[in-house]
């Protein structure tokens, strides 16, 4: 987490054109985080997140700009739409499963680290159960000689099974039952979890099933890594690390919440209470304590970000409590013609790099003329213009559209280079853009 504000914003540039002020904005909440695990604890407890309210159309970049960060600061994240949960009271997701999302997040990424960390302990444990399998044990008062013979043998073997030479071969494995089911069901309350899962626990040892299965050297690597992971890493530990992390490095993107604001045209009618889930949010951006089967959590100091497009209403719909609990605002520009045409040619892994890989497998070499690439970006902008702005996403209907033929028939194209020029894009596209039904129908 050690990067300052300028290398965070250089960071989002390789993906996301543009929006320098919300770049700006998410780069320094982010770096205040940092700041304060600096301080000492007492001073850490006063200094809560600057929560942000970032307002702007759909596809102008504020999911990508909140996912590129967790990422990058490989911190606990997940994204939510506010329109999903409902009051207390009705059928629905309750607001508290957004907490319990994030420490499965959380332990998620730890346990990764922990299994990088212990890759080679992992990788031999491995290795030994299935070399124990294509081996045949050495009976019993066998020669000291036989036993140096047995030793070459099995060394040999793991070799074999380490390079892959065995990975076709059948073997029979036990799989353990108690690493076979795990449950993740953050809708539950952590109560009721806890008691799911102990029942599944008694009926496995209660199953006197065989657990026996004939599988491949390659898929018995697979299936024994979840039982080498549960006998070598402390799940302890790394939930202890992860609820931590969590409380102290966690993001909540909380998307579409503009459509739990009231706007002046809904006349008080709920569906159901949008003013409700505005109020059972509050307590958990407020800070409060969210019991979950690995632990309680506190929401103190984990920070939101919530977006919304804001067309039907505006920030102001909302209650005052939640508005005053996300200070920072930043409204994001809509995406002129010039910033389509960077989308498309200057960041990491763009749309038409990904076309250009993806026809590569069949064999033939796909090439964007400029005049092209700035055609598809001015006829993307006026789509957006005529219909619904959806912005960067226009570009993959745009694309599809131009690039259906060439797909369908690339075996054709084996071997050969295909340019998409100018007259092309304009072939494909012209009518469409031009007729209003047709864009809303097919862009």
């Amino acid at each position: 987490m050690d990067m300052t504000p300028k290398e965070i914003v250089s960071y989002l540039d390789k993906y996301v054109i543009g929006q320098k002020n919300a770049k700006k904005t998410i780069a320094l909440a982010l770096r205040t985080r940092y700041r304060r695990m600096q301080l000492d604890t007492e001073m850490q407890q006063e200094i809560k997140p600057k929560n942000i309210l970032m307002i702007g159309s759909t596809g102008v970049g504020k999911t990508e700009i909140s996912r590129r960060l967790a990422k990058m600061m490989k911190v606990p994240f997940i994204k939510v739409e506010a329109s999903k949960y409902t009051e207390v009271g009705f059928v629905g997701r309750d607001v508290e499963s957004m907490i319990r999302d994030l420490v499965v997040n959380a332990i998620s990424i730890v346990k990764a680290e922990k299994e990088e960390a212990n890759r080679e302990k992992i990788e031999n444990y491995i290795i030994n159960r299935i070399t124990d399998k294509l081996v045949p044990p050495l009976p019993t008062g066998a020669s000291e000689s036989k036993k140096d013979d047995y030793q070459r043998l099995l060394e040999a073997m793991e070799k074999r099974v380490e390079s892959g030479e065995m990975d076709d071969k059948i073997i029979e494995i036990d799989i353990e039952k108690s690493t076979a089911v795990e449950f993740n069901d953050t809708n539950l309350p952590p109560e009721m979890a806890k008691v799911q899962e102990s029942f599944s626990k008694v009926f496995s040892t209660l199953s006197k099933e065989d657990n026996k299965r004939e599988v491949t050297v390659k898929d018995a690597k697979i299936l024994l890594r979840q039982e080498a992971s549960a006998k070598l890493l402390d799940m302890t530990s790394i939930t202890a690390e992860a609820l931590r992390r969590a409380e102290n490095g966690g993001i909540i993107f909380l998307d579409e919440i503009d459509k739990i604001a009231l706007s002046e045209k809904s006349n008080g009618r709920n569906d159901p209470s949008k003013e409700g889930v505005q109020r059972d949010l509050l307590p958990i951006v407020e800070g409060s304590s969210v019991a979950t089967k690995y632990g309680t959590i506190n929401t103190d100091h984990i920070l939101f970000i919530a977006a919304g497009a804001f067309h039907v209403s505006k920030p102001s719909d909302l209650i005052p409590e939640l508005q005053g609990r996300f200070p920072l605002r930043v409204e994001l520009e809509s995406l002129t013609e010039e910033t389509l045409y960077a989308i498309l040619t200057q960041t990491e892994n763009s749309l038409l790099k990904q076309y250009e890989a993806l026809l590569g497998v069949e064999g033939m070499k796909l090439v964007f003329d400029d005049e092209a690439v700035k055609t598809i970006a001015k006829l993307a902008h006026r789509a957006n213009e005529t219909a619904e702005d959806i912005g960067a996403r226009r570009l993959h209907t745009v694309l599809e559209r131009i690039l259906e033929d060439i797909s369908f028939d690339a075996d054709e194209y084996k071997g050969k280079e295909f340019v998409v020029t100018k007259e092309l894009v304009h072939e494909k596209l012209d009518e469409v853009v031009e007729d209003d039904d047709l864009s809303r129908y097919i862009l």
